[in-house]
C-alpha cells in the first residue's frame, strides 16, 4: 500500500468515526453524553481537515500524478 492510500484509508475513518459521533450526539438524551460526543465530533473534524490537507499535499506533490514532460 502507498503512503497516498494510506492516508485515503486514514481520511475515510475519521470521517466514519465523525458520522458516529454525530449520530451518538444526536440520539441520546443524556446531557453529559451529548456535550462529550459533541465534543469529540469537533475534535474529529479537525482530524479530518488535517487528513485531507496532507492527501492533497501528497496527490499534488507526487511525481507519479504529475504529467510526464515528454
Amino acid at each position: 500500500m502507498t503512503v497516498q492510500q494510506d492516508m485515503q484509508k486514514a481520511a475515510a475513518a475519521a470521517k466514519s468515526a465523525l458520522g458516529t459521533y454525530e449520530t451518538f450526539a444526536t440520539s441520546t438524551q443524556d446531557q453529559s453524553a451529548k456535550q462529550m460526543f459533541q465534543d469529540m465530533s469537533t475534535d474529529m473534524q479537525r482530524h479530518v481537515a488535517q487528513l485531507n490537507s496532507r492527501l492533497n499535499y501528497i496527490e499534488s506533490n507526487n511525481g507519479l500524478n504529475q504529467p510526464s514532460q515528454g
